[in-house]
């Protein structure tokens, strides 16, 4: 794949990802015409990503906003904050979301009030604006992306196809990395019963950081 293609991939997903609001049709259509605009396999992602659009193309928005919330806010197996995948309910979650925060912080990106700075869709478009220290984030969270996808495909939903072209982006893991998501599938999130105070509670459909 194309560095240089990279940063389109994770901004495309960043807008595919997000709540589908009063703005989703022209998001559609912008990522859609973006992709198209591709020389022809110049990125072999974008199919997995135009798949998604054409699929979800016929569907009113609210019918998708429902789809949407159903997918991401009613499982937790399913849902668009990184670290829970590998923190959960534990007060080191609260640790690994105030370092991910300043990180984000040192490269001039601010988030949306009340949005946490695991949130999939935020990262995304910090990787597109950011590539270099975005990359970087992605990859130290593909075990959480792997189990996301793999989730999603299981729902049979067409977010899986977004999630495949992130991952196509990254390193390809190694056997360690797959044996550690393949124990997580398993086990699922750590939890705890003390401590939680600290690890702000996932909003309902946030929509991501902006500079």
């Amino acid at each position: 794949m194309s560095e240089a293609s990279t940063p389109l991939v994770h901004q495309a997903a960043s807008l595919l990802l997000g709540y589908p609001d009063a703005e989703w049709d022209g998001r559609l259509r912008t990522v859609e015409t973006a992709l198209l605009a591709l020389p022809d396999g110049s990125c072999p992602h974008t199919a997995g990503l135009l798949r998604f659009c054409s699929e979800v193309a016929a569907v009113p928005a609210l019918e998708l906003a429902a789809r949407y919330v159903a997918t991401f806010d009613r499982s937790r197996r399913r849902t668009l904050h990184l670290t829970y995948y590998t923190d959960g309910d534990t007060r080191r979650r609260g640790a690994t979301l105030a370092a991910l925060k300043a990180l984000l912080r040192e490269h001039g990106w601010e988030m949306r009030e009340g949005e946490l700075p695991d949130f999939l869709p935020g990262l995304l478009e910090f990787a597109a604006r950011c590539p270099q220290p975005g990359a970087a984030v992605l990859g130290e969270h593909r075990a959480a992306l792997a189990l996301l996808s793999g989730a999603l495909e299981r729902y049979g939903s067409p977010y899986a196809h977004v999630l495949h072209a992130v991952l196509g982006t990254l390193p390809a893991p190694a056997p360690a990395e797959r044996a550690a998501v393949r124990a997580l599938a398993r086990s699922g999130p750590p939890a705890e019963s003390v401590g939680l105070d600290a690890v702000p509670s996932p909003l309902p459909h946030p929509e991501g950081a902006r500079r």
